[in-house]
């Protein structure tokens, strides 16, 4: 048998929030919904927190010493769907996810 007779076909969610319990909330969904058409899950897996840290003084030109400090994290987290039909494609494409959840799906 070749190698392409043995990988199977799936779809990989890329999910990313800046709530951590949004994110997981979203994936709980969306594996319901696949599971809901029979569908085998792989995942969620957490993906490393992506950090921003911007440091920004406090007065205009002066006092150079006194700074605020924010960090912005973005939570990711991965999920596998194989061998998908096009229920689940169909059923994907309509989930209502609240806003602040950013979904990358890509067929490999």
């Amino acid at each position: 048998m070749a190698k392409n007779d043995i990988e199977k076909e799936k779809i990989r969610l890329k999910i990313q929030a800046y709530d951590h319990k949004l994110i997981d909330n979203s994936c709980r969904q969306i594996i319901e919904t696949a599971k809901r058409q029979d569908a085998e899950v792989i995942g969620p897996i957490p993906l490393p927190t992506e950090i921003r840290r911007y440091t920004v003084n406090r007065s205009t030109f002066v006092h150079k010493n006194s700074r605020e400090q924010f960090e912005l994290r973005v939570h990711k987290r991965l999920i596998d769907i194989l061998n998908p039909n096009q229920a689940i494609v169909e059923s994907l494409s309509s989930l209502n996810l609240p806003s602040g959840v950013d979904i990358e799906i890509k067929m490999v």
